[in-house]
């Protein structure tokens, strides 16, 4: 599979994660949003940033649910439901923000 994108093929895998992580820009996650239904707004970004630099910067760490909720709740001086990260990415906060943020694929169910 792949996705067009400012005139360029960008390959991605059978559900459409990035084949190739260099790939992946800002612009690109905004196109990969808005074709999945999702506006990006501040709290987005929040997520994404968050599971790019676990991912990262913490040896290839992909956060479930349950530690973006406790992340996101610390960064936003809240305290969070599940609810109110699948509000930002309904198809799973993991996956979906994964998936958006450049990640490959994880392999666990998600949640907690």
């Amino acid at each position: 599979m792949s996705i067009e994108f400012n005139g360029k093929t960008i390959e991605t895998d059978k559900n459409g994660y990035l084949v190739n992580a260099e790939d992946w820009s800002k612009e690109l996650a905004e196109h990969m949003a808005q074709a999945e239904g999702v506006t990006l707004s501040q709290k987005h970004w929040d997520l994404i940033e968050y599971l790019r630099d676990e991912y990262f910067n913490n040896n290839q760490n992909q956060p479930n649910t349950r530690n973006i909720v406790k992340a996101m709740g610390e960064k936003w001086g809240a305290t969070l439901q599940q609810k109110d990260v699948y509000d930002l990415f309904p198809k799973d906060p993991s996956k979906q923000g994964g998936r958006i943020a450049g990640l490959p694929e994880t392999r666990r169910k998600g949640g907690y």
